[in-house]
């Protein structure tokens, strides 16, 4: 049963892999990205695309890097220990 779902997964991750990338492809026209003070960057679709996702993914991260670096609060409490009596 393992065997059957990792197939199917990977058929699933081959397909959309597949879907994305044709539309990368049928999306590849110039994309004129304007600025202030009159400055243009030109480049595909998708390579705008790909590098907004980035943006994205290093603000999400660095938005939970406190998080995963905070360090463990230690409870007020110790657990009792029983001396046997």
């Amino acid at each position: 049963m393992t065997t059957l779902l990792k197939l199917l997964v990977w058929l699933l991750r081959i397909v959309v892999f597949v879907g994305l990338f044709g539309l990368a492809i049928k999306n590849s026209g110039p994309m004129e990205l304007r600025f202030f003070l009159d400055q243009a960057w030109t480049a595909p679709v998708s390579v705008v695309v790909l590098a907004v996702f980035a943006i994205g993914v290093a603000v999400g991260l660095t938005a939970a890097l406190g998080v995963f670096l905070r360090p463990q609060r230690k409870s007020g409490h110790e657990p009792h220990k029983h001396n046997g009596n």
